[in-house]
Parts: C-alpha cells; sequence; structure tokens
C-alpha cells in the first residue's frame, strides 16, 4: 500500500519561469539514470525480494523516496513552465537570439502534457522499463544502485550548473544530497551483504569450481601502451596476472551457410575452411 502526503519532501519553487531549462530537467526526471528509473528499479527490487527484514525495508524506503523525487521535479518542471509558450514565448521572440533559446523548449510539455512534465528525458525520447536492473540478487542490484545514483548525481551536478535561479539551486542541493547518502547507503549494505554471510566478493556466489580456473585470474593486454600492468590489481596477494601478449584461443568466426529463401550474400569458405572447422 502507498498512500500520498501532499507535501513535497522538498521545496521546489523556481524565482522565474524558464522553458527550456524545463526541458532540461526532463533529464533527471525520464532519463536512464533519472529519477523514474530508479523509482521503479528499487520498487521492482523491493518486490522481488525474497527476505523480510532490514534490507527489503531498505530498498522499499528509498523506493518510496524516489517517487517523491519525481513528484518534485515534476512540480518544478510545471512551475519553469508557467506562462509558456504563450507569454514567455512572445516576449522572448522579440529578441532573434532569444527566440532561437526559446527554439530549445519541448513543444511536448505544451502540446501533450497542458505545460506540465512528462514521462521522458530531455531529448523526448519516452522512459522505458528496461533502464531497470532488477536480478534478485542483492549484491548485484545494490552495485547497480550505487552506479545509478553517481550517475544521476553527476547529472544533476551538471544541471545545477546550468542555471542561476535560486529556487530550482536550492531544490537540486537537496537532490545531491540525497543522491550523496543513498550511495553511501548502498555501499554499506553491500559491506552487510557480505559480514552478514549471504553474499562474498563476487554475485552469484556459485559455480566457482565449475568455470575455467585457466582464465578466472587474467586481464588481458589488448589496448596500446603498457601502463595498464602498472595497476594494483595486477599484482599483489589478491592480485591479477597480467597477460601482455595474449593469443586468440578460437578459429574463424566464419558464419555458416545462409538458408537460401533467406537470399543472404555468401561466398563458400575456400578448401578446408569452415568444413575442416566444424571437423
Amino acid at each position: 500500500m502507498f498512500r500520498h502526503t501532499k507535501l513535497l519532501q522538498f521545496e521546489a519553487k523556481p524565482e522565474r519561469p524558464d522553458p527550456v531549462y524545463a526541458r532540461k530537467l526532463q533529464e533527471l526526471i525520464g532519463g536512464a539514470y533519472g529519477e523514474m528509473t530508479v523509482t521503479m528499479q528499487y520498487l521492482f527490487q523491493g518486490w522481488n525480494c525474497r527476505m523480510e527484514g532490514k534490507y527489503k525495508d531498505l530498498i522499499m524506503d528509498t523506493a518510496t523516496e524516489e517517487i517523491g523525487h519525481v513528484e518534485m521535479l515534476a512540480t518544478m518542471v510545471a512551475r519553469l513552465l508557467e506562462g509558456a509558450p504563450s507569454t514567455v514565448t512572445a516576449e522572448a521572440v522579440k529578441d532573434p537570439v532569444m527566440a532561437a533559446v526559446i527554439g530549445g523548449m519541448d513543444p511536448q510539455q505544451a502540446i501533450v502534457a497542458g505545460g506540465g512534465a512528462m514521462p521522458q528525458n530531455s531529448q523526448g525520447v519516452p522512459w522505458i522499463g528496461s533502464y531497470i536492473v532488477a536480478s534478485g540478487n542483492l549484491l548485484a542490484d545494490f552495485r547497480a544502485n550505487a552506479a545509478a545514483e553517481a550517475q544521476g548525481r553527476l547529472q544533476t551536478a551538471r544541471l545545477y550548473n546550468m542555471t542561476d535561479d535560486p529556487g530550482v539551486k536550492e531544490m537540486l542541493r537537496f537532490n545531491l544530497a540525497r543522491d550523496t547518502v543513498h550511495q553511501k547507503q548502498w555501499l554499506a549494505a553491500i559491506e552487510e551483504l557480505k559480514a552478514d554471510g549471504l553474499e562474498s566478493s563476487l554475485a552469484p556466489t556459485a559455480l566457482f569450481d565449475e568455470e575455467n580456473q585457466d582464465h578466472n585470474n587474467t586481464v588481458w593486454h589488448l589496448s596500446d601502451g603498457p601502463d595498464g600492468s602498472k595497476g594494483g590489481w595486477s599484482f599483489g596477494a589478491e592480485g591479477l596476472e597480467y597477460l601482455m601478449d595474449p593469443e586468440p584461443l578460437g578459429g574463424p568466426g566464419t558464419a555458416p551457410k545462409p538458408d537460401p529463401a533467406l537470399y543472404g550474400t555468401y561466398t563458400p569458405p575456400p578448401v578446408g575452411g569452415a568444413t575442416a572447422l566444424r571437423e
């Protein structure tokens, strides 16, 4: 059950309308790392969690908070669109430079949403459910969560520097703080999963005996320059072996003869080629 409180988690009042910036803020709503993504990611992680208790509660607490972040941003977008496109546009287009700038606003916010936010990114691309990660393995999911919050905070920081509106900046300062704490909590939860004996350093903790033992501790040097081997991951007690001149282990990647009904262009391989490979 979810219950809506008719108060924003934090205030969302711009000092003045700015329809162009409203479009930029759409990235924090419906972008790949926007609030809709982390909302749905955490909700599905929580609903799919097979353990009642602290981990599920953490996930659901954060998911519910993220719903509020979508609401804050949508409210801010609507307020930034106040008077647009009619009033603001009519004044702006008197200046040719501003006319070019105002051309950057999203017409769908006016035409489709009636002056409100849309479930899409800053380029008008609709939000899609494939953005989310909810695997059922908490170690893998918490790592994805920390990465999502890091990307979201990065984009929020960039947008913070794209406005001088005090009201917008005040809200974004709050958003930055919450992205910071969410990164910290997911990283702490990863360590607690390990301490509780639920997961180890890899996810999943399975099939270690089945994996190829010749290739589970090597890094292949496949780019120009020798500097990769200087990283701390390539030496020490837990270090990986750095292969400076690795050799391919498979044969030619020759595709089989296509079905004639598909009319694929095809040249038979030379004698001893693909036939020899199959043998």
